[in-house]
């Protein structure tokens, strides 16, 4: 009798703690706002608009050691295992008959700090670290500022 009552009285204080949660909280967000907007997950909302992209105009670095940014856009480019559409005027075959910048050294470096003949596959996927540079506003607010020297 003594578990049943125990287990009774739990029971309802769970039940009852989710009846005040939701009355806090009536929309059920816990008060984050999510980038889709007041739209239900069951709805479909309209797209985005395409950002703009600033014509071969390359910004500066905001911290050390920032893998640069890709001054162009990159829609319809294809990075896969099977192909890199970046290597078509960056490789170093290419980019001075395309005038692009050429890939970096250390992009043909080993983990075992190895000098290879051609990229690393470590490096391979370019969009893991760089990114198209966009004017567009921050999806959140941030204080970050840009290092003005190193000390």
């Amino acid at each position: 009798m003594k578990k049943i009552v125990i287990a009774l009285f739990a029971f309802a204080m769970i039940a009852s703690g989710n009846v005040f949660a939701e009355l806090d909280n009536p929309g059920g967000t816990g008060g984050v706002d999510s980038l889709r907007g007041s739209t239900r997950l069951e709805d479909t909302r309209p797209a985005d608009d395409f950002k703009k992209y600033p014509k071969e105009q390359a910004l500066e670095s905001s911290f050390v050691y920032q893998p640069p940014l890709i001054p162009h856009s990159i829609r319809n480019y294809e990075v896969s295992l099977n192909a890199n559409k970046c290597l078509a005027c960056h490789s170093w075959k290419n980019a001075k008959e395309m005038g692009a910048t050429k890939i970096s050294v250390t992009h043909y470096v080993n983990r075992e700090d190895a000098v290879l003949a051609d990229m690393s596959p470590r490096r391979y996927f370019c969009l893991q670290c760089h990114v198209p540079q966009a004017e567009a506003t921050p999806l959140i607010g941030n204080d970050f500022e840009r290092v003005q020297s190193l000390k």
